[in-house]
Formats: structure tokens, sequence, C-alpha cells
């Protein structure tokens, strides 16, 4: 891994990367809604409405895996002082806020129809709204480091590692969401897929992970684009600050 740390070295493979997951990631993810939007049948309880489980639920695991990211990211900026870590961390926060909220959204327009309601403050939806307020703390966190970082502020490091200790502790939330239907009463449905098994079937199941596995490639190259954009930031701003000082 430390071998991509050098950040020339990861610019040439996430050049090439970039488009290898965004192309297909987008094929997938299109195809996937095709197929389950216009051949997959209405559901005997929910009727169409059903059908927007194939953008809701890889949202909803994309918003929890996004945190993920920040997390993982985040101990490696800790522990290993990994140069790319936390320009990782920043660069999986907006895509993953972006998911997070697109999941609280489709949630809504299906608990509508189906509970008779938009909101319930029951587990699941508030763990996961809290999510989304976790992500925009860390936004504002980690750009805040940025700006002491490009201004060349004794506290750059020390704010750096405070947006690192924030993702890290933020992390708690995730099993949170996972595990709040089944600790509290909810009126969110339990876990459909668990390890080994699935209660979907096999007419909505199929389209729906193949469009989680084309929004995870839209994800990853999303974060790859990101993450170049960053450096490229960080570059101009080390060229500007050599050519102030001399």
């Amino acid at each position: 891994m430390h071998g991509f740390a050098n950040p020339a070295r990861f610019l040439r493979l996430a050049r090439w990367l970039m488009p290898a997951l965004l192309v297909p990631g987008l094929v997938l993810s299109l195809g996937a809604l095709a197929w389950g939007l216009a051949l997959a049948p209405p559901d005997h309880l929910m009727g169409v409405t059903v059908k927007i489980l194939f953008i809701h639920v890889p949202c909803v695991w994309l918003g929890m895996a996004g945190w993920s990211t920040i997390a993982i990211s985040s101990i490696a900026e800790l522990v290993w002082r990994h140069p790319l870590a936390g320009i990782a961390a920043r660069a999986a926060a907006v895509p993953g806020a972006v998911f997070t909220a697109l999941g609280l959204i489709t949630g809504s327009i299906w608990g509508r129809p189906t509970w008779g309601t938009w909101w319930v403050w029951d587990g699941r939806l508030t763990s996961f709204l809290i999510l989304l307020f976790l992500y925009f703390g860390y936004i504002a966190l980690s750009d805040a480091a940025q700006r002491d970082a490009g201004a060349g502020g004794p506290g750059a490091g020390g704010a750096g590692r405070v947006a690192a200790i924030f993702g890290l502790v933020g992390a708690i939330n995730i099993p949170i969401i996972n595990r709040s239907v089944v600790w509290w009463n909810s009126l969110h449905q339990p876990p459909s897929i668990t390890m080994g098994k699935s209660a979907i079937d096999g007419t909505y199941l199929w389209p729906l992970l193949i469009a989680a596995l084309g929004f995870s490639l839209v994800f990853g190259g999303v974060v790859l684009a990101r993450m170049r954009m960053l450096l490229a930031e960080i570059q101009t701003e080390a060229r500007l600050r050599r050519k102030a000082l001399g």
C-alpha cells in the first residue's frame, strides 16, 4: 500500500482506473435501473412504489460505505501517516453525503404510500439522518484543516488530526444504522439481505445487486476523480507559496 503513497504514482494509476470504474458503473447502473423499473412486476403489497428500492437501497449502502471509507482512511492517517489517507477521506465525504441525502429522500418518497407518512423518528431513520449531519461536520472540519494547511498555519497538522479523529469516532454510528431495525421497534422493515440468504425475490434481487455494483463503481470513480482534484489543488497552492517566497 505504501508504494501508492507517492502522489505521482497514484496519479498515474488513477488516470486509467477512474474511467475504468465510471464507464462500467454508469452502464451497469442505468441497465439495472431500466431492468428493474421496466421489467420487474409491481409488488402485491406495495405496488409499483417498491421499484424505488433499486435507487434507495444502493444509496443507503453507499452512504454507510462512504463513512466506512472515511474511518479506514482516518486510521491510516493517524497510525501510519499515509500521505494520501487524508485526501482519500476528504474525497469520499462529498459523494458519501450525496448518497446519504438521496437515501433519505428516496426513503421518504417510499415511506409516504407505504407507511402513510413521510417521516418517523425511529432508530433507522434517525441514525441515518445523524449520518448526514456527521458528513456535514466532517466536510467542514476537513475544509478548515485544508485552509490552514494552504495558509501554512502552525495548527494545520492538528486540525487534520481532529478531522481524522472525528471521522473515526463517527464510525460508531454505522453499526447502529445497520442493527437499528433489530434492536428497536420500527416501521422500517427488518434486514432483507443477510449473510448467505435473502428475503427478496430474485425478480427484484438481481437488478438490485447489479444496481448496487454499478453505483459502487461510480462512487469509486468519483472518489478517484476528487482525489486527483484535491492533489492538483495542493500542488497548485505549493507552487504559489514557493513563488511568493521566491
